[in-house]
């Protein structure tokens, strides 16, 4: 690999790390079995590599650049922070860090502005993970006018080229980056694993929204909690669902109404109802404007 990558104490242990890295994974994130299953099988494999190499035993380099798929929601983004760390222990990155952009980040709106942008964000991402969300938009076939195709150039260019210094790992809804792959077998050729995330089911949702009630400093009371399984299992049902986005997004309405409610005698206000979300909170949700006799907000 790169001789410029520092020493690590993986270095000499490959495997020093990485089943606390793993471990972490499993414990920050609800679900996600067939990813965090892939994820320790590409730790493996990076750690036997490293151990062949101590040992002499030379052989291709392991392939690093990635595509992870899924719906919006589903831990992609934090599953790529995790990679960043896992090959930053293993001695495979030089920083460890990711920089997460879209389009929006690499390609310009005229002439001669592409390039510059696209090497910018390329120059931060050196040594770590550059991880392009929605991947399938960088390039728009349909406009003729598009500088995209620049950026993608680029890109293959320096995937090729510096894979030792950066791995880049795409992310977006499976079935659009099939369509991408097809239409950039440049980009298809260079990526070596393929994630797909699951959907979360309801009670994995339940304990997501938990999770993240514990880090504010909330949470659900026996009737709150029975009333946001209602919820979820509403909402799911609609459009634009988008898994533990959609989660947080509940929880934060939610909050705003505690915190309207409270506020009308906040001086008087304990520890319990400071940090207590109500039924009467969640329910104000207009998910549940068909139910009769169901005030809301």
């Amino acid at each position: 690999m790169n001789a410029t990558v520092a020493p690590t104490a993986a270095a000499n242990d490959p495997a020093a790390g990485i089943a606390e890295l793993l471990s972490d994974l499993d414990r920050e994130l609800v679900g996600l079995a067939p990813v965090k299953r892939r994820i320790a099988e590409i730790a493996a494999l990076l750690a036997v590599d490293k151990a062949r190499a101590g040992l002499g035993l030379t052989g291709a380099p392991p392939s690093l650049h990635m595509c992870f798929t899924g719906n919006p929601g589903t831990g992609k983004t934090t599953v790529a922070m995790k990679m960043a760390g896992i090959l930053h222990r293993l001695g495979y990155s030089r920083k460890g860090h990711l920089v997460a952009v879209t389009r929006d980040d690499l390609v310009g709106q005229y002439i001669g502005h592409t390039a510059p942008k696209t090497r910018e964000v390329l120059k931060r991402a050196m040594g770590g993970v550059l991880f392009i969300d929605e991947a399938y938009y960088l390039y728009r076939p349909e406009n003729e006018r598009d500088y995209g195709q620049e950026a993608v150039e680029i890109l293959l260019q320096v995937m090729e080229n510096q894979r030792e210094d950066l791995v880049v790992i795409l992310a977006g809804y499976k079935d659009r980056m099939e369509r991408f792959f097809e239409c950039n077998p440049g980009f298809a050729s260079r990526i070596a694993h393929h994630v797909d995330f699951p959907d979360y089911d309801g009670a994995e949702l339940m304990r997501i929204a938990e999770l993240m009630l514990e880090r504010m400093g909330y949470r659900l009371d026996a009737d709150a909690r029975a009333a946001f399984e209602r919820y979820l299992e509403r909402r799911m049902a609609r459009p634009h669902f988008a898994n533990a986005r959609s989660v947080r997004n509940a929880l934060d309405r939610a909050r705003l109404r505690h915190a309207s409610r409270v506020f009308s005698d906040l001086a008087h206000a304990d520890r319990d109802v400071l940090t207590t979300i109500r039924a009467e909170d969640i329910l104000a949700s207009r998910v549940f404007e068909d139910d009769e006799g169901v005030s809301h907000a």
